[in-house]
């Protein structure tokens, strides 16, 4: 069901989620405000009439329940695509079998598309292991299980923020099933990631791809180990959609946090497959899977794996966890917004408050600092033209904090480039 003031066929829109998470560690209170936006963006207007700002409560907005899939429940605790042609033995790419019409021979197509998940996930499943977590909150012991993958020999693996947060144990057990004490490096400030280390070495690793450039039907793999029990479980679907925005509450309901740009994939993710790897027909990690629908069939979300490059090398690096801030809200322009608002361009970013009373710049960020203002319309960072694939936030995220970068600026009929030293994304409060 969707908002009757809205166009029905508009996916833009932020997708109201319910987290199943650790119980709460003290007293429950009301959402705070966000000292920064996680992306610093909004979607697309993609209507006629301006979208309401505000949240909509379970009255007017009808509720499409998903969960951030945690893991099974125990006490409470809670893209360049790769397009593979499919190979025999030789290494050769395999001609197809021809039936009587001249067309490929559905038989031989299934045989080549299995071979391809097998092989794929042989190369995936070694690294992917099992994360049990232990709690002592104020409501008393609680458990869950969750996933994860190794992306470093020396132990490093990478799972889902709310499968470790609250935790005051871990353990991680590997495919070999030996099992280790673990500890949280660190917890993203922009998504729902974590890094966790154990005291190992020489360990199988998966392979990462890059999501930048994924492709609506290509193959997806999840691998997981869904409600605890059913270790080393294979899932198999499509690409369903790039870009989608969802809104992740806990079950209190006290904390919510937005999660932008995720993979949707139809390959059956379910508790306990949080923080596996989504992975495409190569054998490459292309996604972190994170959240599921509740109330539909083949609704699944993962975040890009090119959002969890630049945190990966800076642990390992021995780093502070830490993302670019630029400290703005912005709309993503499109032809309709341009013809609308009057603007000279249909591509790039105008800077704008998501609400009246908010600013459009936050005082005494890096954009304030470098003379950016509400109106602006900012078309390039570096040289490299915006788009509706590469908003400001995208390519943003590549830099560390104290970089520099170069921001080509629309103002009144005047072209403008500012420099904008990055701050460091604040940690989002709840």
């Amino acid at each position: 069901m969707t908002d009757p003031t809205q166009n029905e066929f508009d996916d833009t829109q932020p997708v109201e989620v319910h987290r199943y998470g650790p119980e709460p560690t003290e007293a429950a209170r009301p959402v705070q405000s966000q000292a920064a936006p996680a992306w610093s963006s909004r979607p697309p207007l993609m209507h006629s009439a301006p979208p309401s700002r505000e949240r909509r409560g379970p009255g007017l907005l009808p509720v499409i329940g998903i969960a951030l899939v945690v893991g099974i429940v125990s006490g409470g605790l809670s893209a360049a695509a790769v397009t593979n042609l499919m190979r025999d033995g030789s290494g050769t790419p395999a001609a197809p079998s021809q039936g009587i019409d001249g067309g490929t021979n559905v038989s031989q197509v299934h045989i080549d598309e299995s071979s391809a998940v097998i092989s794929a996930v042989d190369k995936v499943m070694p690294a992917v292991v099992t994360i049990a977590s232990t709690s002592n909150g104020i409501f008393g012991g609680a458990s869950g299980v969750g996933s994860g993958f190794i992306f470093n020999p020396d132990g490093w693996i990478l799972t889902n923020k709310h499968v470790v947060d609250g935790a005051d144990k871990l353990s991680v057990q590997l495919n070999d099933t030996r099992t280790f004490d673990a500890k949280v490096i660190g917890i993203d400030t922009l998504t729902d990631l974590a890094i966790v280390k154990i005291d190992a070495k020489d360990l199988p690793t998966a392979p990462l791809g890059n999501s930048a450039d994924l492709e609506l039907g290509q193959l997806a793999v999840a691998i997981g180990n869904p409600l605890g029990n059913f270790r080393n479980t294979v899932t198999t679907g499509v690409v369903s959609g790039l870009g989608r925005q969802i809104q992740a509450n806990d079950a209190s309901e006290t904390s919510a946090e937005q999660l932008n740009n995720l993979i949707q994939t139809d390959a059956a993710i379910n508790p306990g497959n949080s923080g596996g790897p989504l992975i495409d027909s190569s054998g490459q990690v292309i996604g972190i899977n994170t959240a599921v629908s509740n109330n539909a069939q083949g609704i699944g979300f993962a975040i890009p794996i090119d959002v969890a490059k630049p945190i990966l090398s800076q642990a390992v690096a021995g780093k502070e966890i830490a993302r670019p801030w630029i400290g703005v809200y912005y709309q993503q322009i499109t032809k309709q917004l341009a013809n609308q608002e009057n603007l000279p361009v249909d591509e790039g970013v105008v800077i704008e408050p998501p609400r009246q009373g908010v600013p459009a710049v936050f005082p005494g960020s890096p954009a304030d600092k470098a003379g950016l203002k509400a109106g602006d319309v900012v078309v390039a960072v570096d040289g490299e033209q915006l788009d509706m694939n590469h908003d400001l936030s995208t390519m943003i995220l590549p830099h560390q904090p104290g970089d520099t970068i170069s921001l080509r600026v629309l103002r009144s009929d005047s072209t403008t480039e500012l420099k904008v030293t990055l701050g460091t994304l604040p940690r989002q409060t709840s």
